[in-house]
C-alpha cells in the first residue's frame, strides 16, 4: 500500500494537506527499509519513544496494525478527526482482512475485474516476475 501512497504523496501535500506515514521503530531502520523500496515522496516518523501507536489503537500486543488516522488543525489546536476501524471488524467469509482497503490501489483494481482477488495471493516486497502470466502486448500510437 505505502507503494501507492508514495506516488500520492507529493499531489497530496501539494494540495496543502501534510501526510506522513508512521512505524513503531527507529527512524534508521525505517528510513532504511523506504529506501530499499524506493520510496522517495512520502514522509516517515517513528513512533519507537513513544505512545502514539497505541494511543490511537495502531498498536496491540501483537504488533503493529494498519490504522489510518487524520487529523485536523483547528483554530485551538490539533485534534484527531478520524481513523479507520476496519482492522478491528472480523472479515467477511472467504474475503481477506481489508483494515485500509478503501485506500489500498493493489486490492481495488483487483476489486473491478470479474475474478476479484485471487484466492490466496499475498502482496510481497518482490515477485517472481517469470512466474507471472503472459501480459498482452503493449499498445502503442504509431
Amino acid at each position: 500500500m505505502i507503494d501507492s501512497l508514495d506516488g500520492a504523496a507529493e499531489h497530496v501535500e501539494a494540495a496543502g494537506f501534510n501526510f506522513v506515514i508512521v512505524a513503531n521503530t527507529s527512524i534508521d531502520r525505517l528510513m532504511a527499509f523506504a529506501r530499499d523500496r524506493g520510496w522517495t515522496h512520502a514522509r516517515f516518523v517513528s513512533s519507537a519513544n513513544n505512545t502514539f501507536k497505541r494511543d490511537y489503537h495502531g498498536a496491540t500486543k501483537g504488533g503493529q496494525e494498519p490504522v489510518t488516522t487524520v487529523f485536523h488543525r483547528y483554530p485551538d489546536g490539533i485534534r484527531h478527526f478520524w481513523s479507520s476501524e476496519m482492522v478491528y471488524a472480523k472479515s467477511d467469509p472467504r474475503q481477506d482482512h481489508r483494515g485500509n482497503g478503501l485506500m489500498d490501489t493493489i486490492w481495488n483494481l483487483m476489486d473491478l475485474t470479474p475474478e476479484g482477488r485471487p484466492a490466496g495471493f499475498k502482496i510481497q516486497p518482490q515477485y517472481d516476475t517469470a512466474a507471472a502470466p503472459e501480459r498482452a502486448p503493449t499498445l502503442s500510437p504509431h
